[in-house]
């Protein structure tokens, strides 16, 4: 199997000075760091050169919060593959709850995305998940299967990260029981065929339970929203131990 890949969304947070700042108190805190898992952090569009230019040399890699599916074109407000690999990103996060909410993305377009994306020698991070409705009504894997299904569609599985995000989970302190975010992402490996996936959990994920979450079975990872955005909690996050 491919190594764990530890996420760090920062969203629409960090400005350029913000970013070297950080990144100054981070790098150092995964010098020793262990070499079997794969650390990214996925700034906002307008602080990729500079991550670039002072992660340069380091084992941390880049990720964009989102890719175009055309190579260039009139489509305002987006960002082709060649502009993210200009500054030697490596993943790009696609599919994610906040798009799907607030810019109505359909599993079509996500899919178009990571294609896009992994055409241009990117790695797709799909992210898929139901929102707290859909759980209590018991719709969870239908949802959830039918985003794989529909979002995946084409894509190459051993170049490619799946995250579980349940909506309900992100952002709220709420935290999916560990066992049931297990059972999820097994689900999701034994629907896409391909027992080397890589498979993230997200949501609520915090120096308090990345040991627990990465002792599971079936994750492979965690994509970290809120907890990226200190230094010192992403590095434990990252220095996460498994007994």
């Amino acid at each position: 199997m491919g190594k764990p890949v530890i996420a760090g969304n920062w969203k629409m947070h960090m400005t350029c000075a913000q970013a070297r700042d950080w990144l100054a108190t981070f790098l150092p805190l995964i010098a020793d760091t262990p070499d079997d898992r794969e650390l990214v952090v996925a700034p906002p569009f307008t602080a990729i050169s500079t991550t670039a230019e002072v992660t340069s040399g380091s084992r941390l890699e880049i990720s964009s919060q989102n890719v175009h599916w055309e190579a260039q074109g009139a489509f305002t407000g987006e960002i082709a593959p060649s502009m993210l690999e200009e500054h030697g990103v490596r993943y790009a996060i696609v599919g994610h709850s906040e798009p799907r909410k607030y810019f109505s993305e359909s599993d079509e377009q996500i899919n178009h995305r990571a294609r896009s994306a992994q055409a241009h020698g990117l790695i797709p991070i799909v992210c898929v998940g139901e929102s707290d409705e859909q759980r209590s009504r018991g719709e969870a894997e239908r949802v959830i299967r039918r985003q794989v299904e529909q979002g995946l569609e084409g894509l190459d599985p051993n170049h490619l990260v799946v995250a579980y995000e349940p909506i309900w989970a992100i952002g709220t302190g709420k935290t999916c029981e560990s066992s049931e975010a297990n059972r999820i992402c097994g689900l999701i490996r034994s629907w896409v065929g391909a027992p080397d996936l890589i498979i993230q959990y997200g949501g609520s994920v915090k120096p308090g339970n990345i040991d627990e979450l990465m002792s599971m079975s079936d994750i492979d990872g965690v994509l970290v929203g809120g907890a990226s955005l200190d230094a010192e909690s992403f590095a434990r996050i990252a220095n996460y131990q498994v007994s």
